[in-house]
């Protein structure tokens, strides 16, 4: 078997000689867009939740990005949470490596896809019911997996992010 990585009996990770495996810490484009869909599915998921609360409560525009982005955070940790769990890492571990494995992904993610619906005019005005409000939201979320996937990768590479995870499957 391959690797690009061997773990030591100390669980230190070792690279493999310069040409074998796929890089550092595995960090290969598919494994990067993995992670990136991971969490742009909990992102996805979060955001369009808080928009729809926000606007059944006739919240404002703030309250109601507010309220998105924090469930963004909530669901997209919570999937990577649920696996590192079931892969038998206590509770307490768990939170410690989905937060390493998903903050810099959700935060960029966020961040962009975000910037993108308040740059879209009329996107921040745009009701449920319109087109340009989910033109906006899935453009931006397509916008923010194109910048998040290299993001993952160099992470990855690194050790950090999603590698993190990886270690406990």
């Amino acid at each position: 078997m391959d690797h690009s990585t061997h773990h030591s009996d100390t669980g230190h990770r070792h690279s493999a000689p310069a040409g074998e495996g796929h890089g550092h810490d595995g960090a290969t484009w598919a494994t990067a867009i993995r992670a990136t869909l991971h969490c742009l599915t909990g992102c996805a998921i979060g955001e369009i939740l808080g928009m729809v609360v926000g606007t059944a409560l006739m919240w404002g525009n703030a309250p109601t990005m507010v309220l998105a982005i924090a469930l963004a955070f909530v669901f997209g940790y919570s999937f990577t949470l649920f696996a590192v769990v079931r892969a038998g890492v206590s509770m307490r571990a768990a939170i410690k490596v989905t937060l390493a494995a998903d903050t810099v992904s959700i935060a960029v993610m966020e961040l962009v896809d975000n910037g993108i619906i308040a740059l879209v005019p009329g996107a921040l005005e745009a009701h449920l019911s319109d087109g340009l409000f989910w033109y906006a939201l899935l453009g931006g979320f397509a916008v923010a997996f194109v910048i998040t996937t290299p993001v993952n990768k160099w992470m990855i590479g690194r050790g950090k992010g999603h590698a993190v995870v990886h270690a406990h499957h």
